[in-house]
């Protein structure tokens, strides 16, 4: 029976869906005037929530509820990182939203719910528990995703990811009820003791397939990434820059838990069907993203790039290999979240700013935000000294160790050519010049402006000082 303990242990979790019942009232009852203190009192709450994730962090692993939820230093860190990318959310969000008349309670209480479903992932101790967290982020984002009503790009990108989610997500119960049968429980460190005993080692590699192309889809990895470019365009940028940061880290969450916690012991299978999903992921993310005019749908496609190098620190299958792409989830994240708070800084109503035609000549008009996409751009593309260099690095180096020399080759050649549709774009801001009727106007929000140039800066200052966040990485797989 569960017991105190077990209600402290999840007490972030708990006190967040109490926040997110209020709110959920409280915007009943508000008039519009009101609704700027739900805003504040929104990212009040995820301050919060990650004092209480890191204030009551234990010292090493523990479980509650029989199991099913697991507090440790992976969780610890994926939380924090994601609640905070989610408060840059709000923040770039506020003024989109306004602007577009879709600044709503549902649009806060919508993402409240969403990030416990990736708290609940990331923690997961047991099938139930993934599914349980998986299936509350996932259809949270479906109705994100379809947030602007009037918009027919929106409501189809919905029902994209809606249908594909949907089929995804029946894959995914269908290779867990293929481990169910093969060993008789749902418990992940149980499922991982009783791999070695079972009498059925044909029926787990099924089942092994299908979890492997659950986890491929939420990541957004080639064969499974159908739905990130029109999701990515047709989503209301407020939204695109959610789904393009949090979620990310609860699919490497996911993938840990799933693979390496309870199927270990198969590693020698599925590590070579995530080097082949990472290299299809370098080809088409990278070759794709050259040809794209819309900026979104180029992000989209530079975002299955970026999932095929966090792969390559998953195929290492140690805890070298876990730290690097945790560290490279957590950098792509907040390199996203600048890239795309940029986009919502220079839109307005009327003017969506997401072609890369709208940022010719920015550096005249905007220079401070040219150099802020500037630096996101950078940082994406792997150019030192800045975050993303490292975490790039990190991950070739994981390939290395795992005896894949060649997979490190591929990720490092398709990294030049990924640098030629990021340049691209930084050639449009400093080089071309403006186009007539595209006038930039920087949104007002002092708030966003400043919070966006923390966010950029800090992918410079982390590139310069990256040991210690590393350090806390690879602490959290050292048991």
């Amino acid at each position: 029976m569960p017991n105190f303990n077990d209600i402290l242990i999840m007490l972030p979790e708990f006190f967040l869906v109490a926040a997110a019942c209020v709110i959920l009232v409280a915007d009943a009852f508000m008039k519009p005037a009101e609704r700027p203190f739900l805003h504040w009192i929104s990212i009040a709450v995820l301050v919060v929530t990650i004092y209480l994730v890191v204030r009551g962090q234990p010292s090493g692993s523990v479980t509650a509820f029989n199991g099913m939820f697991i507090r440790d230093g992976v969780a610890e860190i994926l939380k924090v990182f994601a609640l905070l990318s989610t408060i840059l959310v709000f923040i770039y969000a506020r003024p989109y939203l306004v602007d577009r008349k879709l600044f709503v309670g549902e649009f806060y209480t919508l993402m409240i719910f969403a990030i416990i479903g990736v708290m609940l992932l990331v923690s997961a101790g047991n099938l139930i528990m993934i599914y349980l967290g998986l299936e509350l982020l996932t259809l949270s984002s479906y109705a994100l995703v379809a947030l602007n009503r009037d918009s027919k790009l929106s409501s189809e990108a919905a029902i994209k990811y809606f249908v594909l989610g949907a089929l995804a997500s029946g894959m995914l119960l269908y290779g867990m009820s293929m481990l169910y049968g093969a060993t008789g429980t749902l418990d992940l460190a149980h499922l991982h003791d009783a791999i070695p005993q079972s009498t059925m080692p044909h029926l787990l590699v099924f089942g092994l397939i299908f979890m492997i192309i659950g986890i491929a889809f939420k990541l957004g990895a080639a064969p499974f990434h159908m739905w990130i470019p029109d999701v990515y365009q047709g989503s209301p940028t407020a939204v695109t820059v959610f789904i393009g940061s949090a979620p990310k880290l609860a699919a490497f969450g996911m993938a840990f838990r799933l693979l390496e916690s309870g199927m270990g012991d198969l590693s020698q299978h599925w590590q070579l069907m995530l080097a082949v999903l990472a290299v299809l992921s370098l080809a088409i993310g990278n070759l794709v993203a050259i040809v794209q005019s819309n900026l979104k749908r180029l992000l989209a496609y530079s975002t299955i790039s970026h999932m095929g190098y966090l792969l390559l620190g998953l195929v290492n299958a140690g805890p070298e290999g876990y730290a690097a792409a945790m560290f490279y989830a957590i950098s792509y994240a907040l390199m996203s979240t600048a890239a795309f708070g940029v986009i919502l800084a220079l839109s307005r109503a009327g003017f969506e700013c997401e072609e890369i035609e709208d940022f010719k000549g920015l550096n005249q008009r905007a220079p401070w935000m040219a150099f802020l996409m500037m630096l996101s751009l950078f940082s994406l593309a792997g150019v030192p000294p800045l975050f993303g260099f490292f975490a790039k690095l990190l991950v070739l180096q994981a390939a290395i160790h795992a005896g894949m020399m060649w997979l490190a080759i591929v990720g490092a050649v398709f990294a030049i050519i990924g640098l030629y549709y990021y340049l691209h774009v930084v050639k449009v801001m400093y080089f071309d010049k403006p186009v007539a009727g595209t006038e930039v106007r920087l949104q007002p929000d002092f708030t966003l402006r400043v919070a966006l140039s923390l966010n950029a800066l800090a992918l410079l200052a982390l590139g310069l000082y990256w040991g210690p966040l590393l350090g806390w990485c690879k602490q959290a797989f050292a048991g």
